[in-house]
């Protein structure tokens, strides 16, 4: 395999032969180029791409893949059969492809040679692109946590927030709500952080969040080095959906990271799922914690170092 070659997403490995050296396209792996970038043909060996399963954003992904592979270059596309894999060889055929279909471990696996002149790309970009949704007054794109409509959770927890002062840090800041909520309330705040693993979420919070005091970082929370003196306050919502399937465990991963980054006596405010047990993950890592209301299948929390 020569030239230049995109990887997007993880394919298993006993699905797609992806090469070392690959370029990596997703917008969920820190650091990794952005497939939008890319100019049109530069993918000359070719692409793997794991398909997303919302429709939006994998006929905007799957149209900026047919652009960016190379004329007559092999263009690979797989999803899970119940996450988009059924449709993506309609989805490709209509962007004037010739379409190759194979089932393996409850994949769909599609291939395609990149035809000369594809046909209804730029509805696909433009349908799949960031836009202002009106229906929340912010910036956001498919493909975003909770993209065009306010997360219950999250306007729960914006609710329940007091005024806040000195340095703090928003954990898995989405498009940028809750930042928004904080700096607007809190004039004694110095600076805050926005952190996402999602590049086009942190895109979207730099346009959202028009503040000078604003810091944002495309990085895995766990994996951001913070002020090494600690920081005074933590807001977040945190995830536990990894891949669509509930864990737990990045929940949890994210209360010790804030508990890791607070100041001895600095607060950490959370919301959650009513039936996620993260009290326990709470109690071993803070001084205090307080439950400040529980409604509608939620709960916040304040937690204190």
């Amino acid at each position: 395999m020569t030239g230049m070659f995109g990887v997007y997403g993880a394919p298993p490995h006993e699905l797609a032969d992806v090469p070392a050296g690959a370029t990596q396209l997703s917008p969920l792996v820190p650091g990794a180029q952005a497939i939008e970038d890319l100019a049109e043909g530069v993918l000359t060996g070719g692409a793997v791409v794991v398909a997303p399963p919302g429709t939006l954003e994998r006929r905007y992904v799957l149209a900026h893949a047919v652009r960016a592979v190379a004329a007559g270059a092999r263009l690979t596309v797989m999803a899970p059969k119940d996450k988009g894999g059924t449709r993506i060889a309609r989805e490709l055929e209509g962007f004037g492809g010739a379409v190759e279909e194979a089932s393996r471990r409850h994949f769909r696996i599609c291939t395609m040679r990149r035809p000369a002149q594809p046909a209804g790309l730029d509805a696909a970009i433009s349908e799949g692109g960031p836009r202002l949704v009106e229906a929340i007054g912010l910036w956001s794109q498919p493909g975003v946590f909770s993209w065009d409509k306010i997360d219950a959770g999250s306007a729960m927890l914006a609710g329940e927030l007091p005024r806040f002062a000195g340095v703090g840090a928003d954990l898995g800041c989405g498009i940028g709500m809750l930042a928004r909520r904080v700096l607007a309330a809190s004039p004694d705040v110095v600076r805050l952080t926005l952190v996402d693993l999602d590049r086009r979420a942190v895109a979207c919070a730099r346009r959202n969040v028009d503040d000078a005091r604003a810091r944002f970082a495309w990085s895995d929370v766990r994996d951001l080095a913070f002020d090494a003196g600690g920081i005074d306050f933590v807001v977040m919502n945190p995830p536990f959906h990894d891949g669509g399937a509930e864990d737990q465990a990045l929940g949890q991963s994210f209360i010790r990271r804030a508990a890791e980054i607070l100041k001895p006596g600095g607060a950490c405010w959370l919301v959650a799922n009513r039936h996620l047990p993260y009290e326990a993950a709470m109690a071993p890592v803070f001084k205090s914690v307080r439950a400040v209301v529980q409604r509608d299948g939620y709960k916040i929390y304040e937690a204190t170092r």
